[in-house]
């Protein structure tokens, strides 16, 4: 059972997706914020062992203030033995073949997948989070 952090500035997108993971077996818990600064201190309050850590963050990538390039760069920063085992992945309505390289080349992104989410992608998803956790411990 997966851990989630949905990082999206739309209240509604929030709620849809939220429904979606809760209502999927594979997930146990789902945290959602609205900015990529509130998701920064979110991933601080982990660390402080006041909140649960995700296993996998969805993170939109217009945003206003924070948007997730710039939570990408600070949360780069984190300590590279919490960031090992969050995968993170793109949920975007953006369609950008420009945004797909960046995100794959430029950061340790698992996956860009479009908006909203559906019981099909978490399934999706869970089948790459699990393939990518197994090479993981394959390289150790």
């Amino acid at each position: 059972m997966k851990r989630v952090l949905l990082i999206d500035d739309d209240k509604a997108v929030n709620f849809f997706n939220k429904r979606v993971v809760v209502g999927h077996s594979g997930f146990e818990h789902i945290k959602t914020v609205q900015s990529g600064k509130d998701g920064l201190l979110f991933l601080e309050q982990v660390l402080s062992g006041n909140e649960i850590k995700p296993d996998i963050i969805f993170l939109d990538i217009n945003m206003p203030a924070m948007n997730g390039w710039e939570f990408l760069d600070h949360y780069e920063l984190f300590n590279e033995d919490f960031r090992s085992d969050i995968q993170v992945i793109i949920l975007s309505s953006s369609s950008n073949p420009e945004h797909v390289k960046k995100s794959i080349v430029n950061y340790e992104v698992l996956d860009f997948i479009n908006k909203p989410l559906s019981f099909s992608i978490l399934d999706d998803v869970l089948e790459t989070v699990n393939d990518a956790s197994l090479r993981l411990a394959n390289n150790k």
